[in-house]
């Protein structure tokens, strides 16, 4: 079989703007000033000693430089993007239009309220929904992403139980937990307990029962959770929970399964985070800031951060800081990523209810329809528990290593090759060789079917050959990477010599 080793990128000798260029080459010349010159409006202090020492370029390099640069990443614009728990779905143009209305997108962060009546209305309104979804009454929008979401949670659950007068250490997490998790514990200067797994994919209750003692401050859980299963003994599990007083934590990273369809406040929990850069379509990290709204139960919203959006009896809308002495303060500067807020809110808006159902189960379908594709070649890649899924399942890599030879790893690389983003690898650790697939709900069946033929090609392939795959990917602008060096010794730092 001939491979393909190289691109015309690959072959472009690789610059970065700094090393392009000219001195005394502009993209663009202000005209000569038109009106008389006025001296010290800026103190002297913020001024510059000597310009900036930035890169002279003309407009077609700079044009040319960055269009390079976009080619060189793969994105949702470019294909399918089956990164399991991420919810990498299309994020509608309507949505960006109305994001880039004058009102919006040139509204300043300092604006007075009284100025800003319609953002904070729109912002009042996006609470309410979102209260609507989780089934919890109370909503702020301050956190920027899923894990500041986390970190609020896990601080208002401190803030709860220290206002009881109680000192609770420990925060209970699944092994199917998401990496964040622990990680917010520890920031928030608590400790983690690790809490098992039944065969089913659940949560092991009787290990729930053992380490949900009165020093522990709440449970953080997933539901579904990162398997793809969702626990049918969720009720079971609220009450053993709060049973020794301890709070239930939602991480709504696998809302898009349930939206529409159940709540996490029906099911007992006390705090829910959302991504509105996953399960309302606002764009992820580098297509945009993240945001990741916190909704509570009564008994938590005293200690909700401030300042709280709030609805006057006139019908006009403020930020009101006052008369709310437990809460745990501010999390951010100002109240959240405006942008975000109105790609979500015009989603909701878009698809309503229904709609917002229609989502959830057209992405479970999508889900069990791809699990049954690679059903197919599920001798080299079972299942790693139960039967079904949710939005998104795991399956196991071991059968594929011992027997054809090639890892997960080389399964991911080799499918750049076929023009498919690699899903998921090695996580959730409980999983051997595990590799986390959510086809999300704006998939079509046609590109379901590309990417699990594009799989089991890849798998027939390494019967007859393991080191292709194990030397992938060869289209791609870069070969394989040293991921775990580029992590450690980054460099970050451009010489101007």
């Amino acid at each position: 079989m001939s491979v393909s080793t190289e691109t015309p990128l690959q072959r472009e000798e690789i610059r970065t703007i700094f090393e392009k260029g000219a001195p005394g080459r502009r993209a663009f010349v202000c005209p000569e000033l038109d009106v008389p010159k006025v001296d010290g409006l800026l103190p002297d202090r913020f001024r510059r000693a000597q310009p900036p020492r930035l890169p002279e370029v003309s407009e077609p390099e700079i044009v040319r430089h960055y269009v390079r640069l976009s080619k060189r990443n793969f994105d949702l614009d470019s294909g399918f993007y089956p990164l399991g728990s991420c919810t990498m779905k299309h994020n509608p143009r309507l949505h960006e239009r109305v994001t880039a209305l004058p009102g919006h997108a040139r509204l300043h962060p300092f604006q007075s309220p009284k100025r800003a009546q319609g953002a904070l209305e729109l912002m009042w309104n996006l609470e309410r929904a979102l209260a609507e979804i989780s089934g919890l009454p109370h909503v702020s929008l301050q956190p920027s992403a899923g894990s500041h979401g986390e970190l609020a949670g896990v601080l208002l659950a401190r803030a709860y139980h220290e206002d009881r007068g109680q000192t609770r250490t420990k925060v209970l997490t699944p092994d199917t937990a998401h990496g964040t998790n622990p990680a917010t514990v520890t920031m928030a200067g608590l400790e983690v307990v690790k809490v098992g797994t039944n065969p089913d994919g659940g949560v092991d209750l009787d290990d729930l029962r053992a380490k949900a003692t009165e020093d522990v401050a709440c449970l953080m859980l997933t539901n579904p959770n990162t398997l793809g299963v969702f626990d049918p003994n969720i009720r079971e599990i609220a009450d053993i929970v709060h049973g020794v007083g301890a709070v239930l934590y939602y991480d709504g990273a696998n809302l898009n399964a349930i939206m529409g369809i159940t709540r996490p406040g029906d099911m007992g929990f006390d705090i829910v985070h959302f991504n509105l850069h996953k399960s309302f379509t606002q764009p992820h990290g580098g297509g945009g800031p993240g945001s990741g709204p916190i909704a509570v139960s009564d008994r938590i919203n005293p200690y909700l951060m401030n300042p709280r959006i709030v609805k006057r009896e006139d019908g006009t809308f403020d930020l009101d800081e006052h008369g709310y002495e437990k809460s745990i303060g501010r999390l951010r500067g100002f109240q959240g990523n405006y942008g975000c807020f109105v790609r979500a809110y015009a989603y909701i808006r878009s698809l309503g209810a229904a709609g917002l159902r229609d989502a959830s189960e057209t992405a479970v379908l999508n889900a069990n329809y791809l699990l049954a594709r690679l059903g197919e070649v599920a001798e080299h890649l079972p299942l790693a528990f139960g039967r079904l899924c949710m939005h998104e399942f795991v399956l196991s890599g071991a059968p594929m290593k011992r027997e054809l030879g090639i890892r997960t790893l080389d399964l991911a690389k080799r499918l750049l090759d076929h023009g498919h983003h690699p899903p998921t690898v090695y996580f959730p650790l409980l999983v051997d060789e595990a590799l986390l697939i959510e086809p999300t709900e704006t998939e079509t069946k046609e590109a379901l079917d590309a990417f699990a033929d594009a799989v089991k090609a890849i798998l027939e392939e390494a019967r007859e050959d393991p080191e292709i795959a194990r030397n992938a990917p060869y289209s791609t602008p870069v070969r394989r990477l040293d991921e775990a060096g580029a992590a450690k010794r980054p460099v970050i730092r451009q010489s101007l010599d």
